[in-house]
């Protein structure tokens, strides 16, 4: 075996039983579980239409998915193959949010709260103005694709993706700022109930195409580039024979078609939703109807002209 195969099987070897437990991940993700859970069941004996079974599977499964994004892993193989780090963000910002909006979990979350906690603990804390100004702010369509593909463009910078990769705090605020702004990117997208649309439903198609087209560019530069753009990732044992570039290239082809069917998909439901609207149908069927009265006037138009 030549000593590049011996150092990748030295790292693989241990690396499929590389779960990191960490309490400060799994101890909050199951806190919300179980408060979510608590709230839910009680709006859904009172509001099973609005609070329906696959929220539930949404939500813990958007929870889920943020603990096996951290702690499997998957973790692990992210500090030896770009690719995989691309798949543990891609689960952090188009998979994760979206599945967590889903589950509508405002009302959830504060109703399985302890009644002390919420009545002493977070009402005065949500009755504040500055608190209420600034959740207005942060939740505007603009602002939300502002942060979001602001970060991402950050965040991918090889300074900046660099230091993350070479200290472990860097990374943990990368990870915090996709999540974060990941979150508001969603809010306005899928509108959990009982938040109300800030710009109308139409707007949200260029949205989510303004997102897509920062997120090609970016994948585009990855797999064009001619030269490695994260050198950490030329110096690590290269694991099952792939060279740094080949595993760049396949990074962005990784950010490039999964990212866009993500957000493509909601365009398509979006789009259909809009077709399907009363106002369109309304719309179709003035035209149709101006269309014929038009047909139904002219002859007897001609015939008066023809009068005179």
């Amino acid at each position: 075996m030549s000593h590049a195969g011996a150092a990748a099987h030295w790292v693989t070897q241990p690396l499929f039983a590389s779960w990191t437990l960490d309490p400060w991940v799994a101890a909050p993700l199951a806190l919300a579980a179980g408060i979510y859970l608590r709230g839910w069941r009680q709006l859904h004996r009172r509001l099973p239409q609005r609070f329906e079974v696959w929220r539930l599977i949404a939500f813990q499964g958007g929870l889920l998915t943020l603990f096996l994004a951290l702690t499997s892993p998957l973790h692990a193989l992210a500090e030896l193959l770009l690719q995989c780090h691309m798949i543990q963000h891609l689960l952090l910002m188009m998979v994760v949010p979206p599945l967590l909006w889903l589950g509508a979990p405002t009302l959830p979350l504060l109703r399985g709260l302890p009644r002390p906690v919420l009545q002493y603990g977070l009402s005065p804390f949500f009755a504040s103005t500055a608190l209420q100004r600034l959740a207005h702010f942060l939740t505007h369509p603009f602002v939300c694709l502002l942060a979001f593909t602001g970060s991402n463009v950050a965040w991918h910078v090889p300074g900046l993706y660099e230091l993350a990769l070479r200290s472990e705090f860097w990374h943990e605020v990368q990870h915090v700022c996709f999540l974060n702004t990941a979150l508001l990117f969603w809010w306005p997208v899928v509108q959990p109930w009982p938040s109300r649309p800030r710009w109308p439903r139409w707007t949200m198609i260029l949205y989510l195409l303004l997102a897509d087209i920062q997120n090609t560019a970016l994948a585009a530069l990855l797999i064009f580039s001619e030269r490695i753009l994260y050198p950490t990732y030329a110096a690590v044992p290269r694991l099952w024979g792939i060279s740094a570039l080949d595993d760049q290239a396949a990074a962005g082809a990784i950010m490039w078609v999964p990212g866009s069917v993500i957000f493509l998909v909601p365009v398509g439901v979006l789009v259909i939703r809009w077709l399907d609207s009363p106002r369109t149908h309304s719309a179709r069927a003035y035209k149709v109807n101006d269309k014929a009265v038009a047909r139904n006037t002219a002859p007897h138009s001609s015939r008066f002209v023809g009068r005179n």
